[in-house]
């Protein structure tokens, strides 16, 4: 009788059997043999040895090499753009919380610019995407429910009992 378990290499052996498959060439037939024999030894299956190595110790990245830098250009230039949404979105949200959205917001700075103390800036036409631009305000907190909450209160607390 079986006992309803699955049965399974330990990790040593599947550790020997890749060092050993790793010293022979890609398509000798010994590395066939050598699986067949793990299998054998085991009682499973061929293709059950193959999806245990490859599954063994199988290294995963958490994130690309370039995770959170963009791709598309600087990160100062595309922060600088993310503000200058950030900025239009918070002007102009009424009272209701309704404001601007993303995409609008890309098309103005996109056709008409924006004006600031540094002069006019204008986004390159077709570059930045509503999707980029929104996982970016969200990285950098530039998103309204960051940008509308109010500070901290920090309690006063005098050094001198005169202080006010």
């Amino acid at each position: 009788m079986s006992s309803g378990r699955r049965k399974q290499i330990p990790s040593d052996s599947l550790l020997l059997l890749r060092q050993r498959l790793d010293r022979l060439p890609r398509k000798s037939p010994q590395r066939a043999a050598q699986v067949q024999a793990a299998a054998d030894l085991y009682g499973l299956s061929a293709s059950t040895v193959y999806r245990a190595l490859k599954d063994f110790l199988k290294p995963r990245a958490a994130h690309r090499v370039d995770h959170g830098i963009p791709r598309l250009m600087p990160k100062a230039e595309l922060e600088r753009y993310c503000e200058l949404v950030a900025a239009l979105k918070l002007r102009t949200t009424n009272k209701a919380g309704r404001h601007l959205s993303t995409k609008r917001a890309i098309e103005l700075l996109e056709e008409y610019g924006v004006e600031t103390w540094q002069g006019l800036v204008r986004a390159p036409q077709g570059v930045l995407t509503r999707s980029t631009v929104n996982e970016y305000l969200t990285h950098w907190h530039l998103n309204q429910a960051r940008l509308r909450r109010q500070p901290p209160a920090v309690r006063f607390q005098a050094e001198c009992s005169n202080d006010c």
